[in-house]
């Protein structure tokens, strides 16, 4: 899989698993991507915002379309949103490590995702693209 693909500055990324728990990396990784200068939003019903950045409760509420998708959260959560991503026309999407399964991989290949679900951190990996 390309990195390259999933980083550009005009993308707007969408956190599913978004916290304002600063000990938890759906905290630290909102704020890294916002830090880097990437267009970020969170994704949890919890928040209308974290740290000023927007949160929504849903994928489908998120305007204009988030082009790639981070995941932070127990596969068997992002496992059950990759039919509404297909469905939203997104195509990329990231799964943290820990967010990742074989189930997962399974459903992105069959869906036809741009999917990264080895296990790479998406803040190791985007400082070589910015």
């Amino acid at each position: 899989m390309e990195f390259g693909q999933f980083f550009n500055k005009q993308f707007t990324y969408a956190l599913v698993g978004a916290t304002i728990d600063k000990t938890k990396y759906g905290y630290i990784v909102l704020k890294n991507l916002a830090e880097a200068g990437f267009k970020v939003v969170g994704v949890n019903p919890k928040y209308k915002e974290i740290d000023n950045i927007p949160c929504y409760p849903a994928l489908e509420l998120i305007s204009p379309k988030p082009e790639v998708v981070v995941f932070v959260v127990p596969p068997a959560v992002g496992l059950g949103m990759l039919d509404q991503i297909k469905q939203l026309g997104i195509n990329k999407v990231w799964f943290q490590p820990g967010a990742e399964s074989d189930e997962v991989r399974e459903k992105i290949k069959n869906l036809g995702l741009s999917g990264v679900v080895d296990g790479s951190c998406i803040m190791v990996c985007h400082p070589r693209f910015n």
